[in-house]
C-alpha cells in the first residue's frame, strides 16, 4: 500500500516550514503568509539505495583549469558585469524595481546575441506577444533569431525548449511560472523552488544559458526564498528610479567573474544607452563654488568611478536634529558626524545634517569617508573646496585616516578627467607620490588636519 502524500505548512515569504498552520511566521515576522503545500520530499524508495555515477573523484591538480567560452554581446557594460560575457550553461538571475527596464535591457541583449547567430527563446509570463513586439519595434530589434512565446506552465516551457533547442533562454519572470504537479499558487515558495530547480537542471543538461527575471520585495531584495540566489550562477540587480534616467546594473554574485562590478546605462526613447564614461557623466553638472560639494573616488569591482558628494549642515529647530543620507549608509553618516564632534572639535549636535550622492548612485565602500568628512566641514564653515580636488580614505573611530586598496586606479581616473589635487591617507601619499608627478598629492593623518589644509 502506497503512503499518502504528506503536506506541510510553509511561509510564502521566507520558506520556513511548520507542522501545523500558524498566523505569523516566527522567522520573518509576516502575517498570514503560511499556507499548506505538498511535501516534495520522497517518503519511500530512498532507503538503502546507493546512487550510481558516471564520474569518479580525481585529484584537483589533474583537472584542466581553462577559461569558459562566452557569448559576447555588443553591450560592453553588460558583458563587463557578467565577467566578460555570458557563459553557456550559466543561469543569471536579474532583479529590479517594476519599470526600471529589466525587460528592455534583456530584449536589447537578445537582439545582439541573435545578430551573432545565437537562437534565443523569450518566454514571457506577464506580457502578450503584441506588447513585446511593440517594444521590439521601438528598440529597433529586427533579428529573426528571437523566438517568443507567452506561457506560464513549466511543463509547456520545457516542451518549447525541447522543440526549439535554443542557446539562450530568457524567462520573464520566474515568479509567474507554475508546475501543474503542485497545487500551490504561482509565486509561492514551493512553486518558485521547484520551477527554478527544473529550469536550472535543464540549462545545465543542455548547456544552455538563461536569464531569469525576478520580482523584488518592498525592501529591494529578490522575492522568494534566499536559496534561489544560491542556486543560480550570477545575481544581478538593476537599480534606478522612474525620476532618474540613469540605471546601475550591479553584480552581487558571479561564479565566473568578480563580484560588485557595475554597468551604467541611461534610459532613453530608444531603450538603454550605455554610459562608457560614468565619472564625467556624474560630475557634468557639479557646481564649482558651492560649499559642501566634494569629489570622491570610489571603486566598484574593478572600475573606478568619481562621484560628487553633497553635504548640507544647517541649524536645527528640532529637539533631535535630523541625519539624512541618500546614496550611502545612514549609520555611516551618523558615525562620521560623531567622529567630527569628538575628534575634530566641531559642534554638530544641534545641526541638521543632509548628505547626498549626486546622480542616484549608491556607494557601499568606506573609502568615501574622507570625502564625506571634507564635505561636512566645507558646509559647516561655508568655505568652498577647490573643484579640481579629489578625496578618498577611510576614517577610524579615533579620527585617524586609514589607507584603502586600489589607490593608483583611483588617482589615474582622477588624473584622466583633469583633477590636479588629491587628499589621501598619509601612507598612500608616500607610496604613490612619485607615480603622479602632475598631481598635488596631500597626505592626511587625522581629520583635524583637514580644516588646516582646506
Amino acid at each position: 500500500m502506497k503512503n499518502k502524500a504528506k503536506f506541510i505548512f510553509a511561509c510564502q515569504q521566507c520558506g520556513q516550514q511548520y507542522s501545523k498552520w500558524v498566523g505569523r511566521c516566527t522567522d520573518c515576522g509576516e502575517w498570514n503568509s503560511v499556507v499548506e503545500e505538498r511535501d516534495g520530499s520522497s517518503t519511500e524508495g530512498n532507503k538503502g539505495v546507493s546512487g550510481s555515477s558516471k564520474t569518479s573523484p580525481e585529484p584537483i591538480s589533474q583537472i584542466l583549469a581553462s577559461d569558459y567560452p562566452r557569448y559576447v554581446s555588443d553591450l560592453p557594460e553588460l558583458d563587463n558585469v557578467l565577467g566578460g560575457g555570458l557563459v553557456p550553461g550559466s543561469v543569471v538571475l536579474l532583479g529590479g524595481e517594476p519599470g526600471v527596464g529589466k525587460s528592455t535591457l534583456l530584449l536589447q541583449a537578445a537582439d545582439q546575441f541573435g545578430r551573432s547567430g545565437k537562437t534565443i527563446l523569450y518566454v514571457s509570463g506577464e506580457e502578450s506577444g503584441s506588447q513585446v513586439a511593440l517594444r521590439a519595434s521601438r528598440l529597433g530589434v529586427s533579428t529573426e533569431r528571437i523566438l517568443f512565446v507567452s506561457e506560464t506552465s513549466l511543463e509547456a516551457i520545457l516542451g518549447h525548449i525541447e522543440k526549439t533547442n535554443p542557446e539562450i533562454l530568457i524567462l520573464d519572470s520566474v515568479q509567474t511560472i507554475h508546475s501543474q504537479e503542485m497545487e500551490s499558487q504561482p509565486g509561492s515558495v514551493g512553486q518558485l523552488r521547484e520551477c527554478s530547480n527544473a529550469i536550472i537542471a535543464t540549462c545545465k543538461g543542455r548547456h544552455m544559458a538563461a536569464f531569469l527575471v525576478g520580482h523584488v520585495t518592498k525592501e529591494g531584495a529578490i522575492a522568494g526564498p534566499k536559496v534561489l540566489e544560491h542556486m543560480v550562477d550570477v545575481v544581478l540587480y538593476f537599480e534606478g528610479t522612474s525620476s532618474q534616467n540613469f540605471r546601475i546594473l550591479r553584480s552581487n554574485k558571479n561564479r565566473f567573474g568578480s563580484t560588485h562590478e557595475i554597468g551604467v546605462f541611461e534610459m532613453g526613447s530608444q531603450g538603454m544607452r550605455q554610459v562608457s564614461n560614468p565619472s564625467e557623466l556624474f560630475l557634468s553638472e557639479r557646481p564649482q563654488t558651492i560649499p559642501g560639494s566634494v569629489i570622491v573616488a570610489s571603486v566598484e569591482g574593478t572600475r573606478p568611478i568619481l562621484v560628487e558628494v553633497q553635504a548640507l549642515v544647517s541649524h536645527s529647530a528640532l529637539a533631535m536634529p535630523r541625519r539624512t543620507a541618500l546614496g550611502i549608509d545612514q549609520n555611516r553618516l551618523c558615525l562620521l558626524v560623531a567622529i567630527l564632534e569628538k575628534r575634530g572639535g566641531y559642534r554638530l549636535y544641534d545641526q541638521d545634517v543632509y548628505l547626498n550622492i549626486a546622480g542616484g548612485i549608491r556607494i557601499n565602500e568606506t573609502a568615501t569617508d574622507l570625502g564625506v568628512v571634507a564635505a561636512l566641514i566645507s558646509s559647516e564653515t561655508g568655505k568652498a573646496i577647490n573643484p579640481k580636488t579629489v578625496f578618498f580614505g577611510e576614517v577610524g573611530l579615533g579620527g585617524e585616516v586609514r589607507s584603502v586598496p586600489k589607490a593608483a586606479i583611483r588617482l589615474k581616473e582622477a588624473q584622466r578627467i583633469g583633477l590636479k589635487q588629491a587628499y589621501v591617507p598619509m601612507k598612500i601619499a608616500k607610496e604613490v607620490a612619485k607615480e603622479f608627478p602632475q598631481m598635488d598629492i596631500i597626505g592626511i593623518d587625522h581629520v583635524r588636519e583637514l580644516n588646516q589644509h582646506l
